[in-house]
Order: C-alpha cells, then sequence, then structure tokens
C-alpha cells in the first residue's frame, strides 16, 4: 500500500492540495528557528518526524521516545498464532536519525504549550515552535474489580506489542491440550476495532494445528464488531463456528461484560457467569496515552479533541495530537489512519511554520486480518474533510466480497504482508 517516497511521491501521497503550501516556501521570519518537537515513536509519531523532513529539510525535528525499539500492534496476533517471529515486527529508528532527524530515548514528564517546552525523565528540555504528540493509548484498569497494571503483567493485554505478546505467547505454547483460552475484548472506542477478533482468529488457527481439543471464549460488551461477517464466515469454515463443536465462542452484549477478576483463579465474572480460564487475556477499556493526561489535552472522556484539518489541539495552540488519541471524527484508530492522519499534520505543520496557507487535506485507511492459512480479508476507504469542518466523510471504499473465491482470499494475506513491509518502509526508512 505505500510506497518509497521522495519528495515528489511525499505531494502525491498526501494529495497536491493538502501538500503544496508545506513544500519549498522560505520562511518568512528572518533568522527564525523552526523546531517541531515531537512526543512519541510509534506508527503515527515516526511517520510525522520523517514527513517533516521530507516538507523541509531546514526544520529541526526532535524525536523523543523511550524505547529503542518499536514493535507494531498490526500483525503482532500472527506471533500469537505462531505464524511471525517478534523480530519480524520489531523497528529501530537508525532510519529516521539518517534523515536528520534527532532521536532522543527518554520518558515525556510534560509539555508546556504556554513556554513551548518539553520536559522529560532525564531531566532534559526541549523548546518548540510547534508539537506533535503522538501518545498512543493507555489501558483503564477501573473498569474491571481486580484488575490492575500489576495484575497485567501475567494476565496480560498485550495490546501493545513488544514483552507482553511474549508472554501471551509462552502461556499459549504451555497451555495443556483441551484448555480454554478467555478473550475479554474491551468497550468502544479502542485501537484497532478489528483486533481482538483477529487475535482469537490466530489462536484458533494454533489451536487448530497444536491443540485442537482447546476452546477460546470472547467475552465483548459490543453487540457487534468490524468485519463481523467476514469474521464469522472464516470461523464457520476453518473453527466450527455455529456448530456444538465450535472452537470459537462469542459472548457479546451487556450480560456478556466482564465485572470482576480473580486473578489467583483466572476467573472472570460477569451478569450471569464465573468463567475460569486456562489462559486469560483482557483488553481493557482505553484513554488517550498518559502523557496527553498530565499535558491537559484530553476531554472528560480520556481522549483529545482537535481541529480536523491541521490536527492542532482545541485546548493548547501550537499543539498537535495524532494517532489513536486523538478525536479525528470519521476515522478508525488503526495503524494506517494513524499514518495518513500523520503525513497530513505534517504538511499542516510545515505550512504554518513557513507562513503559507494549507489545502484540504484527505485520508486513506486499510486494514487486513488474517483468519486462518491462506484466509484474509480487509477493508478500505479513502475519506476527505467535511465543508464545514466538523468530521472526516468516506468518499470511497470497499471490502472483501462475502462470495469472495478461496483464491482471492490467499491473495489478501499475501496484500497483508506486503501492506505490512511497505508501511513500516515508509514510517521507518
Amino acid at each position: 500500500m505505500s510506497i518509497k517516497l521522495n519528495r515528489r511521491t511525499f505531494i502525491q501521497t498526501l494529495g497536491a492540495a493538502a501538500a503544496v503550501g508545506a513544500i519549498g516556501t522560505p520562511y518568512l521570519a528572518f533568522g527564525a528557528t523552526k523546531k517541531v518537537v515531537v512526543v512519541g515513536g510509534g506508527t503515527a509519531g515516526a511517520t510525522a518526524a520523517k514527513y517533516l523532513r521530507l516538507a523541509d529539510e531546514s526544520i529541526e525535528v526532535t524525536l523523543i521516545e523511550p524505547n529503542k525499539d518499536y514493535y507494531t500492534c498490526y500483525l503482532s496476533n500472527e506471533v500469537l498464532g505462531g505464524n511471525r517471529e517478534m523480530d519480524s515486527i520489531k523497528f529501530g529508528y537508525e532510519g529516521l536519525k539518517k534523515r536528520g532527524i534527532k532521536v532522543v530515548h527518554d520518558y515525556v514528564t510534560g509539555i508546556d504549550a504556554k513556554a513551548k517546552k518539553v520536559t522529560t525523565k532525564g531531566g532534559e528540555s526541549f523548546s518548540f515552535d510547534r508539537c506533535i504528540v503522538a501518545p498512543g493509548v493507555s489501558m483503564r484498569y477501573d473498569t474491571l474489580e481486580g484488575y490492575d497494571e500489576k495484575a497485567a503483567e501475567t494476565i496480560t493485554h498485550a495490546w501493545k506489542a513488544g514483552p507482553q505478546t511474549v508472554t501471551l505467547r509462552k502461556q499459549l505454547t504451555d497451555m495443556k491440550d483441551g484448555g480454554t483460552f478467555v478473550l475479554v475484548a474491551p468497550p468502544n472506542p479502542f485501537r484497532c476495532p478489528p483486533g481482538p477478533y483477529e487475535r482469537a482468529s490466530q489462536i484458533a488457527d494454533y489451536f487448530k494445528r497444536e491443540k485442537p481439543k482447546s476452546k477460546i471464549i470472547i467475552l465483548d460488551a459490543k453487540p457487534k464488531f468490524s468485519k463481523q461477517g467476514l469474521f464469522t464466515q472464516g470461523w464457520e469454515k476453518f473453527y466450527g463456528y455455529g456448530t456444538d463443536n465450535s472452537m470459537i465462542e462469542w459472548r457479546p452484549g451487556p450480560d456478556a461484560t466482564a465485572q470482576k477478576l480473580d486473578a489467583k483463579t483466572l476467573t472472570v465474572t460477569n451478569e450471569f457467569d464465573d468463567i475460569k480460564a486456562d489462559v486469560l487475556n483482557i483488553i481493557p477499556a482505553q484513554h488517550a496515552g498518559t502523557i496527553a493526561k498530565t499535558a491537559g489535552l484530553t476531554n472528560d472522556k480520556g481522549w483529545c479533541p482537535i481541529a480536523l484539518d491541521t490536527f492542532e489541539s482545541t485546548i493548547h495552540k501550537n499543539v498537535h495530537i495524532i494517532g489513536d488519541a486523538a478525536i479525528a471524527k470519521g476515522m478508525p484508530k488503526s495503524g494506517y489512519a494513524a499514518n495518513s492522519e500523520a503525513k497530513v499534520c505534517a504538511a499542516a505543520v510545515a505550512a504554518a511554520l513557513n507562513g503559507t496557507e494549507m489545502g484540504t487535506p484527505s485520508y486513506v485507511n486499510t486494514c487486513y486480518s488474517v483468519i486462518g492459512k491462506d484466509w484474509g480479508i480487509s477493508v478500505a476507504s479513502v475519506h476527505k474533510l467535511a465543508k464545514d469542518k466538523s468530521k472526516i466523510i468516506k468518499v470511497s471504499g470497499g471490502l472483501t466480497p462475502m462470495d469472495a473465491s478461496a483464491e482471492a482470499h490467499k491473495r489478501e494475506v499475501g496484500y497483508a504482508h506486503s501492506w505490512m513491509k511497505n508501511i513500516t518502509d515508509d514510517i521507518f526508512g
């Protein structure tokens, strides 16, 4: 989906209207610096840092990220299913450094919008003309009695790929054949809407090969989920869904909502049942990454309100929020959406620093899910800003047809793996 980018293809990717004001325009204030600090080096933050440099090499870009390696959440479910190694979702920052971006590995402790300053745990301070915040999500441990950050070390969420992914994979491989894997799905809104159901699919694929007597139970407060028809079609084909012998059992609705956890016995309680697991995976409710809350960038629901054309905070000027933390009304909280939002934001910031107007932005999203061997599904969409700028509206899109052939589903798997390579090259290359 993504392509290797130079300045020409940068313009093509964003759309000439959105990018023309950001490129090749001299900064009007003589002697002034153009400093941008990017907080967070995940998909959104790393993309924004790179595209700022592509837009204007005179912008001094500092990227602050505590981790020296980034693990993508997308396709991390294949690690859980034994179809991918951890190293294949691991990426470093050398490519960004080669582009002249200063990469600092530290925790950001404060963002002072008035003083235009970012401070870190290591005691450093970074001034900025504009700040781009890409904090991702943080987990809410207050919505399930008995679950907290300490419990999550062993009863993982694995919703941030990395050590917890490794832990959950080991728990699955150690589990006896005939055991029960229980997945507690989060309420809306949350990162990667199809993710929990792809996770169940990938683990079912592993069980089918290695532990065929095992069972998966999904406890879901929601009555429906993303790409549901395509998922259930795949579950019927591969895992006996809908029969007495189904490997996957999806329990939806308010009555299924997990209310209490007994961490010692790996038991979750909902309205009517106590469900005991051999391996328990709890994906809790989410809000914007903690630094966004600390910096006063969130609303009372824990997410960041923004101007949809520039991603500038509606609470603090000169600070932009992108990716999962932002209220990008009309866009999903997905990796490709974050990549697209970062490009629009980079163009907007470059235009603002150069004293030019930005054109009308456009946005894209694609999401692949691999359900079983040689069986993939996808959704894709193109979006534009509404005339009144109140929302981002879909102008075209597509979904894998329900009557797609086996060969078409196999191609979707290939497309998913190709997309993974291209988007990570686009971000970190």
